[in-house]
């Protein structure tokens, strides 16, 4: 069980970390569904945002187009 815990502590850092760069950037879920289309994620809601965010599991992709539109271009693994 020791790799289930590795993998949901870093779920749980990495969501919390993109929850504040969202927060830093202001912008809030609904403004970053509407951002996301351009990502090519045009189903994204509110709704949909929080929960990909609660449990901190996410495509590699959603993760990127977040932290753009937070205008986050450089992470250090180590902040995570």
């Amino acid at each position: 069980m020791e790799k289930d815990d590795k993998r949901q502590e870093l779920e749980e850092k990495l969501a919390r970390y993109l929850k504040g760069a969202l927060k830093q950037a202001g912008v809030t879920y609904e403004g970053l569904a509407v951002e996301l289309k351009a990502y090519g994620f045009p189903d994204e809601t509110k709704a949909s945002i929080a929960s990909k965010l609660g449990r901190g599991s996410f495509p590699a992709s959603f993760l990127v187009a977040v932290l753009r539109v937070a205008g986050r271009e450089e992470i250090k693994l180590g902040d995570v």
